[in-house]
């Protein structure tokens, strides 16, 4: 029997999404099917002094138009609930006497098209008297201006220091002090499907179809905010166009449409338009660092100070609290570095943008500052950024150890990646041709980054994190052995671009002895799968949804064994499952199928639970060679090297395109991305005219290598879809910094287009003469 689990196996997905048999939620169209248009502000900070929605009513094909007026007591507002330290305001599922973006829900109409609904929107009247808004940390500290919330009595809604050991004692000794100021800039997850939702009420009871990573917590929301029993509510999420995080969290567009079709008694469609996605749907990355590290002259760190300020933009989510975003990048930021002394200053504030989400490695502002803080001290002290890292590298005989900030680590070599990585691009050759090219006028450079990424994170990693982390809880799976004979395996896990439906399936395959193509997973259905509040996300399927369906496909297996042994008179022990049937070992003429074993004893059903194991880190080196354009500052990757070790590899071509992707972003979030907004609030980039995803011509091949090393724990695979992202723009910063050495910039921005590149430049120049 062909083993499947460690083998690049086609997608199952992909036969049915690649000919147009995908079922996305705007395939869906019950009769009578109403669709939405909201009413957005075209104000980022203002007061609402009118509504007219007459004539919007009387339009052709409309059957309602809702105000925030017209909800209030049909729709309860969220609480403002939070972790403590963190201040959270009452939020109104639609505006009533302010808003607070450009974009923010003043109105829904529901019409018989989309264009008729589009139309009536355009015909509601809000009548507005403008605020100054709130776009930079400066304007939050500003007392002159008002607070976004009446029930918050300042826009700074999050602001604490951690000190872990003795900084001050360390900084007050210390032959030298490192200083850099990082500022990341926003970007929008840019998923090929917008946020999407079908709505229909039926018998008291409310079915949501939704593009949505969550569906646990969207029925949760939805019950909550609409009045109903969780039992009155189904939430099912077939096929999704990519989510990097944003459709994690319930907003109010979906209760809202949810709220329709309750009182309309209709199915009730929304698609969001591009314009809509990018101003509103959410924004990550918007995050500033001043980092300051003691070192000694060898560039040993003796002690760190971190200061960081993060935008969470108008609207907390309700699901994660903005305070995390800081969170994680405090407990994360010594990473697999011996430091033992940290002060991290922690501050969010709220700002008239678009709400801050998870975007692939939310974190990753913790490699970044890190890493670069690492070249500044090489840079400073006159010494290798290599022989710096390895010499604040924790060595791998310390290990298990406890991080400073809590974390237990075990299974860490980062040494190892970062010598695979460096013999695959040759590191030494690389950097010699580079400053060889340098010499000839050609600006090509080589930089380099380690990655240290939770994928689950270790047992005591929620722990670390505190009241702010998401469920980090065990993850259960179903296995079934239907009337039909067929396997079924349901999972927790939501699919948006992961091919659980086949990787899991190739785990469950080989414990059942039939082929991964004849076992169905099934999942995204609140009424068939099993409860899990966080969905998919931060890295857990690997380890957590394979643990347990590698749990339920053996409980399920025994059972097949146990039914088959009574069948075929022959001692459990002796019987092998292959090619969908149980066979008595040696004899294979004696078996029954599993069809068989189905009418003889009914169907068969196993179910597991599996809780994160010790370990839990994915861990990689990047390395990549740039090239800037002399005359138009332009950047070319020539090549870009990844060596990473998640642990087993289920599919080795699933787990490559995962670290393509994530690379790809972090690449296009350096070059390419960034989320603009005018001084006044006003966004710039609303289009894909203006906001720049990279295209397949603006990347390079992706060269990765495996560290598969010895198995470690029970169910040897990691998550490694969050570290491609994390690691590229540290690595690629780097690059290009050493591309530009003649000029000696220190560059602490993550967003370098060709404009920003020669201004640097240029500022340099100045400052030479």
């Amino acid at each position: 029997m062909q083993r499947w689990t460690g083998t690049s196996v086609r997608r199952v997905e992909d036969p049915r999404l690649l000919t147009g048999r995908g079922r996305y939620v705007d395939d869906l169209l019950p009769a009578g099917t109403l669709h939405v248009a909201f009413v957005r502000s075209p104000w980022p900070h203002a007061r609402i002094t009118g509504v007219e929605t007459a004539g919007a009513r009387a339009m052709p094909g409309v059957a309602a138009v809702w105000t925030g007026a017209d909800v209030v007591g049909r729709i309860a507002s969220r609480p403002g609930v939070g972790p403590p330290g963190l201040a959270v305001p009452v939020i109104e599922a639609m505006c009533t006497a302010r808003v607070r973006l450009a974009g923010d829900i003043v109105g829904m109409v529901v019409a018989s098209s989309r264009a008729r609904a589009e139309d009536a929107a355009e015909a509601v009247v809000i009548n507005f008297e403008p605020l100054e808004p709130v776009v930079l940390l400066d304007d939050a500290l500003d007392d002159a201006i008002v607070p976004l919330f009446d029930d918050l009595e300042t826009n700074v809604v999050y602001d604490e220091t951690f000190q872990y050991g003795d900084p001050d004692l360390h900084f007050a000794g210390a032959p030298r002090i490192v200083r850099r100021s990082i500022r990341q800039s926003r970007q929008a997850n840019l998923p090929m499907e917008g946020r999407a939702v079908l709505a229909e009420w039926s018998d008291d009871h409310l079915t949501i179809h939704a593009s949505f990573q969550n569906p646990y917590a969207l029925r949760a929301s939805l019950a909550s905010l609409l009045g109903l029993d969780e039992r009155a509510v189904t939430v099912r999420c077939a096929d999704i166009g990519g989510s990097f995080g944003q459709k994690a969290y319930p907003m109010r567009e979906e209760i809202l449409v949810g709220h329709a079709a309750r009182e309309l008694g209709a199915p009730v469609k929304w698609i969001e338009d591009r314009s809509e996605n990018l101003t509103t749907a959410g924004h990550a990355r918007d995050e500033s660092l001043h980092v300051v590290a003691a070192v000694d002259l060898d560039g040993r760190i003796r002690a760190l100070q971190v200061q960081m300020s993060v935008d969470q933009g108008a609207y907390p989510l309700g699901t994660l609290p903005s305070s995390i975003i800081p969170t994680l990048v405090r407990v994360l930021f010594p990473g697999p570095y011996a430091i033992e002394h940290m002060r991290f200053d922690a501050r969010v504030f709220a700002s008239n943008k678009g709400s801050y989400v998870a975007y692939r490695g939310p974190w990753e502002a913790e490699t970044f500052a890190r890493e670069r803080l690492l070249d500044a001290i090489a840079h400073d002290l006159g010494l290798d950024p290599v022989d710096v890292r390895f010499r604040n590298l924790v060595p791998a005989a310390d290990f298990p150890r406890a991080m400073v900030t809590g974390p237990t680590q075990e299974n860490v070599d980062i040494a190892e990646t970062i010598r695979r990585a460096f013999d695959r691009i040759d590191f030494a050759a690389t950097r010699a041709e580079c400053a060889a090219a340098r010499a000839r006028g050609v600006l090509r450079g080589v930089g380099f980054a380690v990655v240290l990424e939770p994928a689950p994170g270790p047992q005591n990693y929620a722990l670390a994190l505190g009241a702010a982390a998401s469920p980090r809880s065990a993850q259960s799976a179903w296995a079934r052995l239907g009337a039909d004979g067929r396997i079924r395996v349901h999972t927790s896990q939501i699919p948006h671009g992961q091919s659980h439906h086949t990787t899991l399936a190739q785990l469950a395959a080989d414990r059942l002895g039939v082929a991964y193509g004849e076992i169905e997973v099934i999942s995204g259905d609140t009424d068939n799968t099993p409860f899990n509040l966080v969905g998919t996300g931060g890295s857990r399927a690997a380890t957590l949804a394979s643990g347990a369906v590698l749990g339920a496909a053996n409980a399920l297996r025994e059972a097949i064994i146990t039914a088959a042994a009574d069948l075929l008179e022959a001692a459990p022990a002796d019987l092998d499952l292959r090619d969908g049937c149980v066979e008595v070992r040696g004899t294979p003429s004696r078996s029954s199928s599993f069809a068989e074993i189905v009418r003889a004893h009914g169907p068969l059903a196993a179910e597991s639970e599996y809780a994160i194991p010790p370990g839990g880190w994915t861990q990689a080196t990047h390395v990549c060679v740039a090239e800037v354009d002399p005359d138009t500052f332009e950047v070319a990757v020539l090549r870009y090297v990844v060596a990473e070790d998640c642990g087993k590899l289920i599919n080795p071509r699933v787990v490559d395109g995962q670290i393509c992707g994530g690379v790809a972003q972090g690449i296009a979030g350096v070059l390419l991305e960034r989320f603009a907004y005018a001084d006044d609030g006003q966004p710039l980039t609303t289009t894909l005219m203006d906001y720049l995803p990279p295209l397949a011509t603006d990347l390079p091949r992706i060269e990765i290598e495996h560290l598969e090393r010895e198995a470690h724990g029970e169910h040897e695979y990691r998550g490694v879809g969050e570290g491609g992202a994390i690691g590229a723009p540290a690595a690629l910063v780097a690059a290009i910094e050493n591309a530009l050495a003649a000029y000696d910039l220190q560059i602490g921005d993550q967003y370098l287009p060709p404009w920003r590149l020669r201004e640097l430049v240029e500022q340099a120049k100045g400052s030479a003469r």
